[in-house]
């Protein structure tokens, strides 16, 4: 069962709930821009304002939302948002952003408030869509702010609101996020050890400098438009279930789901147009492209970059292979973070592009501090997890940061899931909102919520610690109960919780994986245990 809580009432709407119980403990370079009592089943937001999140939690708790704006430069400045409930469970809950976004988002502050949270969250410094990276274009202090320094500001100011506010300290501070936002949370584990208990991350995108360089090295087996070795989006689609089909029984199960996609081994003849006449081929030349986009990225000297994506990604391969020439989390990267110049190409990429990414490393954006002792030692605890079916950030590259944290840390898996465990979700694509295989993929992750409701929170129906994974971490952390697994549901329409349950699934803790009793019903979660 999820920990008890006591959630003290704090009358916001007759006092407290005004600028002056929030300026006085502001800094300098910080002023409340915003404060408004939100009563019990409203909305509250930025609204189409905000780039990043334009849509607006509804049926929120009673709170009182706060809007505060931070200087951090002569030349930069960040905003970020607090919600703070009548009913507060005397937890803190910071959450993260995604992609180049920047936006306060209000979608997970609602979801975060409704257990009871007081939540934070920034902007990043700027107000744009994910995919649009222009406003870093030669401001290396905006780059701070999105990088690290906002996020930071936000939790560290966020704690003396809610400290005033309330009037007594926070008991325990806990943070969820992905993508994007999983590399805020990392990072901020390995620059502020303190500032948090428990941290959630999804999918991290940890390695700023060479994830965003390797989405270009990418680009460049698909491109130009007119190569033999092209790919279209709509035959990477239809590729998938075919992968599916070849890959899907390696853990005993015929499900539709890979579990397994490390093992496969890709039957490539089985795919060539010169031995298959079904309307869903690859050239030789295609084929070549597929090869490089599961191989992982060794430069010319064979130095490993970073690891590729596996099988079972196709249906989102679309992400870094089909833009006009690279997607602008790629060639974008290198416009407007890295060299300030708008006109780069493709054709200008080479391997030392990520050299010199990770000498510069803008907005030391970069979460590549493997050893965390100090986390540890103060009695953190971090939940990650991967869908592994992502098409945009290899699920390989959490691999590759849970093992480095192992190595550096005395090489004993024992030892780092003590208090760090990391869970690979079969069939689930990036964020892991979306599954073209039916997969069991609703657990409590970062905006998992958001996509099934404004007003939604938790798993609907299932809102305890055995299928909510925020849940199990403030378990862990407040009464020292390890997560072992954690159960993933789907619906009958994945994003329509009143559709009736389809599959129910455990997630295990690395090296552990779900395996079959061999006699259950394969969508039942008590068929299946971790081993």
């Amino acid at each position: 069962m999820a920990t008890p809580v006591t959630h003290h009432q704090r009358q916001v709407g007759a006092t407290g709930c005004d600028a002056a119980t929030f300026a006085y403990v502001l800094p300098t370079n910080a002023k409340v821009e915003r404060v408004e009592y939100v009563s019990a089943g409203s909305t509250y937001g930025d609204g189409p304002l905000d780039l990043s999140y334009p849509l607006q939690p509804t049926n929120l708790p009673e709170l009182c939302a706060v809007t505060i704006a931070v200087a951090s430069s002569l030349i930069s400045s960040y905003r970020f948002g607090v919600f703070l409930p009548a009913e507060w469970n005397d937890r803190y809950l910071a959450v993260g952003n995604g992609g180049f976004g920047g936006g306060i988002n209000w979608m997970d502050m609602g979801a975060g408030v409704q257990y009871g949270f007081a939540v934070v969250s920034t902007d990043t410094g700027h107000n744009s869509t994910p995919t649009d990276l222009s406003w870093a274009l030669g401001n290396s202090e905006t780059k701070n702010d999105w990088g690290w320094r906002a996020m930071h500001g936000a939790v560290t100011l966020g704690k003396l609101l809610v400290q005033a506010y309330y009037a007594r300290p926070v008991l325990y501070s806990y943070y969820s996020g992905c993508s994007t936002g999983g590399r805020q949370g990392l990072k901020e584990v390995q620059i502020s050890p303190e500032s948090f208990d428990g941290v959630l991350v999804g999918a991290a995108a940890w390695y700023t400098s060479h994830l965003n360089t390797w989405i270009t090295k990418v680009a460049t087996y698909n491109w130009p438009l007119d190569d033999p070795k092209h790919i279209d989006p709509e035959l990477l689609t239809s590729l998938a279930p075919l992968i599916v089909d070849q890959c899907d029984s390696i853990d005993g199960v015929t499900d539709g789901i890979i579990s397994l996609p490390e093992q496969c081994n890709v039957n490539y003849t089985a795919l060539s147009c010169s031995t298959n006449s079904t309307s869903v081929c690859l050239s030789d030349a295609q084929l070549g492209t597929l090869k490089n986009v599961y191989s992982d990225y060794i430069s010319s000297s064979g130095e490993d970059l970073y690891p590729g994506l596996t099988a079972g990604s196709e249906a989102q391969m679309y992400t870094v292979l089909n833009y006009s020439d690279s997607s602008p989390y790629g060639i974008g990267y290198q416009r407007y973070f890295l060299f300030n110049d708008p006109a780069l190409t493709i054709a200008d990429f080479n391997d030392t592009v990520v050299l010199i990414a990770e000498r510069i490393d803008p907005g030391n954006a970069t979460a590549n501090k493997y050893d965390i002792a100090d986390f540890r030692d103060r009695g953190g605890k971090i939940i990650m997890y991967h869908g592994m079916a992502d098409g945009l950030v290899p699920m390989k590259g959490s691999n590759l940061y849970y093992d480095q944290v192992t190595g550096t840390m005395g090489g004993n898996v024992t030892a780092t899931r003590e208090f760090f465990r990391y869970f690979m979700v079969p069939g689930t694509l990036l964020l892991l909102k979306e599954t073209p295989t039916d997969a069991p993929w609703a657990f409590g992750g970062a905006s998992q919520a958001a996509a099934l409701g404004n007003d939604t929170w938790s798993v609907p129906g299932f809102k305890d610690a055995q299928h909510d994974a925020l849940l199990a971490l403030m378990d862990w952390v407040e009464k020292d109960v390890a997560v072992e697994s954690i159960i993933a549901t789907t619906w009958d329409t994945p994003l329509n919780t009143s559709s009736g349950v389809l599959r129910q699934r455990p997630l295990c803790a690395y090296p552990q994986m779900a395996l079959w009793d061999g006699t259950g019903d394969i969508n039942d979660a008590a068929s299946w245990s971790c081993g």
